[in-house]
């Protein structure tokens, strides 16, 4: 009987390890609670390499040796497989080169709010890595703003787009977008900005070029997968693919959503609509960068900049040097290309 009970045992936890590392191949990664706990692999690669060095503990009791063979044997292989996912996303790249005529870097920060991040504190950040489009989530057109002027003292210039949710201003209900004036115009289409067409609880907003020669830029904002918002995280996901349908399209933002729930929402091998994500192409797609009080690796992907193939990403960095500065997520640059 208990050692029916250890193979019925060891068969679930194989299945659970199996769901946890590859949830796509089960329909399950934006699914309640799964999407939540594969959204930390770096955890998940910790815990599993716990429960290994446990299992080969409870190897030195006689009676238990060969149920914990099976869990150890289980517990490898999974944590394996998901140290093998993150290395192959990317663990780790801060070096950008040097930007020719045609470099777009895209910066992209959820400030968490003017009170946690202030406009002088974006302002530096963006002028440190030279953005020519900077999205910032949970950031109102006063704090944009502010960080535009405080850029132009800094001698960069930037104009700054909004879209709000109701009239009371509150951060979180606003997502700015700063864009170098290099790349011409721009204008907040307007179903973004009514939010007749977005992002469902938190808005997104979509910058389209006034004389229709640069990109289309997504500042991307999707809802939190809280329980009861489920289906609301799941409407936002499919809406910022949905964003990627053009030739040339940028998106940025807090997707609230790691690379494993993006599964099925690209078109031809991409991540989101057309959109590749660029951190993954260039060797920081393992990176976390929320929240800040856990270390890089051990965080959620959730904040990314995709674009589609109009761009080549070359490269990229998670700014884990502003994790005190207030906000909880870690800002994202990326140094993207003309394609050729």
């Amino acid at each position: 009987m208990l050692r029916l009970f250890g193979i019925l045992v060891t068969v679930l936890c194989a299945i659970g390890a199996a769901i946890l590392t590859w949830p796509q191949f089960f329909h399950l990664e934006r699914v309640y609670p799964i999407a939540q706990v594969v959204s930390f692999r770096g955890l998940l690669v910790v815990g599993f390499g716990a429960l290994l060095v446990l299992m080969l503990l409870v190897m030195l009791i006689r009676p238990l040796r060969g149920f914990a063979a099976s869990l150890a044997l289980v517990a490898l292989i999974a944590g394996g497989a998901n140290g093998a996912i993150l290395l192959v996303r990317g663990t780790g790249s801060d070096a950008l080169p040097d930007k020719t005529d045609g470099s777009l870097r895209v910066m992209t920060w959820n400030t968490a709010g003017g009170e946690a991040t202030s406009a002088d504190q974006i302002a530096r950040a963006a002028v440190a890595m030279d953005a020519d489009v900077v999205t910032l989530p949970e950031t109102t057109i006063d704090t944009g703003e502010k960080v535009a002027v405080a850029m132009r003292q800094l001698g960069h210039r930037m104009w700054a787009y909004h879209t709000q949710y109701g009239a009371h201003g509150w951060d979180s209900s606003s997502t700015t977008i700063l864009i170098s004036p290099r790349l011409g115009s721009y204008s907040v289409i307007e179903s973004s900005a009514d939010g007749s067409s977005n992002t469902s609880t938190v808005p997104s907003a979509v910058a389209m070029p006034v004389d229709g020669k640069g990109p289309i830029i997504v500042a991307a904002h999707a809802v939190a997968p809280r329980e009861q918002y489920m289906d609301a995280w799941r409407h936002d996901l499919q809406w910022i693919a949905d964003q990627c349908a053009a030739a040339n399209v940028i998106l940025a933002g807090d997707f609230n959503a790691t690379l494993d729930h993006m599964s099925d929402l690209g078109e031809h091998g991409a991540t989101m609509g057309r959109c590749h994500d660029a951190a993954a192409a260039t060797g920081n797609g393992g990176v976390g960068t929320w929240p800040t009080s856990t270390p890089p690796l051990a965080g959620a992907v959730i904040d990314h900049v995709m674009a589609t193939d109009a761009w080549t990403p070359v490269a990229s960095v998670v700014l884990s040097s502003m994790d005190g500065s207030g906000s909880d997520h870690r800002p994202l640059v990326v140094q993207l290309e003309p394609a050729h």
